[in-house]
């Protein structure tokens, strides 16, 4: 019954920034390492950001280290993305999820196009 939802994607220039979140529900939130993952038409889905349980260490796809961060506020059940200086091969699907965890929910579009 555990529920991931992400929301706050859209369509932004490139240079431009997102934020994006991940509600979640059914699960003790706390214990659980979070990521953040993307998928673009044509490729696999891969990690691009990962985060403890209790915040304090997280670790970055190279092709997103320095322009993007990680965070999570265990009292709202919520982790976020910050997008900065986005590029056009940012453009994907992007989901998160629970280490382990085979389901995935209906993610968030992010286009970077001028």
């Amino acid at each position: 019954q555990v529920q991931l939802v992400e929301s706050g994607g859209g369509l932004v220039q490139p240079g431009g920034s997102l934020r994006l979140s991940c509600a979640a529900s059914g699960i003790t939130f706390g214990l659980y390492a979070m990521g953040w993952y993307r998928q673009a038409p044509g490729k696999q889905r891969e990690r691009v950001a990962r985060i403890s349980g209790g915040g304090g260490s997280t670790n970055y796809a190279d092709s997103v280290k320095g322009r993007f961060t990680i965070s999570r506020d265990n009292a709202k059940r919520t982790v976020y993305l910050q997008m900065n200086s986005l590029k056009s091969e940012d453009t994907a699907v992007y989901y998160c999820n629970l280490d382990g965890r085979v389901d995935w929910g209906q993610g968030t579009q992010v286009t970077v196009s001028s």
